[in-house]
């Protein structure tokens, strides 16, 4: 009876040992075999991700206020944070020029203001129509 009690405790100790050791790895007495890792290419296969529009930068907004006050729509002095008095600002420029009164920066606004280029908020350019078409037909003789 003590044997097989003692049995029983050296086979849950073996049980248990083995479950402890890492799927994978070594086990002591086992024999090595070598895995090979396969090799990562250079190049991901996720997508590349669409990097989102950043903040502006303090320097950035102060230079925005400045263009806002210059135009008779911000008052008090450029702080380079976005704040109501801003928005208010932005708002009330934006309706007095014709523009969705949002209080957002777009690129429409910022042309407005000078601070945009003059390709900004506007559609591609479409290609050019050739002035002659080559005619299909051949000359007559």
């Amino acid at each position: 009876m003590k044997k097989q009690i003692w049995m029983c405790i050296l086979g849950a100790a073996l049980i248990l040992g083995a479950a402890r050791v890492a799927p994978g790895a070594a086990r002591p007495g086992a024999a090595q075999t070598s895995t090979k890792k396969k090799k990562s290419s250079s190049k991901s296969k996720r997508k590349s991700k669409v990097r989102a529009q950043t903040a502006p930068t303090p320097d950035r907004i102060r230079e925005i206020q400045s263009a806002l006050q210059r135009e008779g729509a911000y008052s008090g002095e450029p702080t380079g944070k976005w704040d109501d008095a801003t928005v208010d600002a932005m708002k009330s420029y934006q309706d007095k020029n014709g523009l969705p009164s949002t209080g957002k920066i777009d690129a429409l606004t910022l042309e407005k203001l000078g601070l945009g280029s003059d390709t900004a908020g506007k559609g591609a350019p479409l290609p050019i129509a050739p002035s002659s078409a080559p005619s299909a037909d051949p000359p007559a003789k």
